[in-house]
């Protein structure tokens, strides 16, 4: 089902407020092809079971309806294997939505499957960013984007899109060569907290995330099973997997209300939760 939105019901300003709109995509079609990631290396042989994968994705996504949220499902296509992860291709900042500029070949008719429902639906995108700026690099806390430098997301891109926001501060964050995505290591979760895994960052970086914000640490077995990429969904309502048993421990220390749902079929192809959805409004 294909949802209807007005232009001026996307809004996002931070990762954290209450999702009331969101965009997301059956893993019909999953399927480690090209090897594009980390994760896939250690899957590539296993692969992705489509069944297992549909099952989770559809208890996700009953549980963000059962929170009140509008749910709306792309259109599945045949040749695209990592439609399921929404967020990559495209991000919301403030009143706009982003068409992002993938970097790998097999991505990047994402896009179009974005762009055609924006069309369909009337809502205005941004894009001509320059290549590659992707979601999973973005994120947004009030006047702060941090994008993470990635081999995803060049500076050219970074610099573009600090051109655009004129009224935010873009902060790049340069990461070490293994990691996909910011968001792999990195999620802000309230307006003073965040998840983070030291390793990927710079020193000048970490302190100054630490700087502004408390930080929960994961370790490297909870980063492999994208321990950050939780989604945040309100009132300090978190989305969590729950093999990350330190992780959720942690959470629930800090205040928040953990929702554990196994998403570890689609894990193995290199995203979870955060990179599962396309916010267009939070409130």
């Amino acid at each position: 089902m294909v949802g209807i939105v007005s232009e001026n019901s996307v809004q996002c300003d931070t990762e954290y407020s209450t999702l009331k709109k969101v965009v997301v995509a059956k893993p019909s079609y999953m399927k480690i092809t090209d090897v594009i990631n980390e994760t896939q290396k250690h899957y590539k042989n296993q692969n992705i079971n489509v069944i297992s994968a549909l099952q989770q994705h559809e208890q996700f996504v009953q549980i963000l309806k059962d929170h009140q949220i509008e749910v709306i499902q792309l259109p599945g296509q045949p040749n695209l294997h990592e439609q399921v992860f929404t967020r990559d291709v495209g991000f919301t900042i403030n009143n706009r939505l982003f068409i992002g500029s993938m970097s790998e070949k097999v991505r990047k008719e994402e896009t179009d499957v974005l762009r055609s429902w924006a069309r369909e639906n009337n809502v205005h995108v941004e894009e001509e960013l320059p290549s590659s700026i992707e979601g999973g690099d973005i994120v947004v806390d009030e006047n702060t984007v941090w994008v993470g430098e990635t081999k995803r997301t060049c500076r050219t891109a970074i610099h573009e899109l600090q051109s655009r926001l004129s009224d935010h501060q873009v902060v790049p964050i340069p990461l070490s060569g293994e990691i996909l995505h910011l968001d792999c290591v990195f999620n802000i979760i309230d307006e003073s907290t965040v998840i983070l895994y030291p390793p990927a960052f710079t020193t000048n970086s970490l302190k100054t995330i630490k700087a502004r914000y408390k930080v929960i640490e994961v370790n490297d077995r909870e980063q492999f099973t994208m321990g950050p990429n939780v989604l945040s969904i309100g009132n300090r309502k978190v989305i969590s997997l729950p093999q990350n048993e330190q992780l959720n421990t942690q959470l629930e220390e800090y205040g928040f209300h953990v929702i554990p749902v196994d998403l570890s079929e689609i894990i193995k192809s290199g995203g979870s939760f955060r990179c599962c959805t396309l916010p267009l409004k939070r409130t």
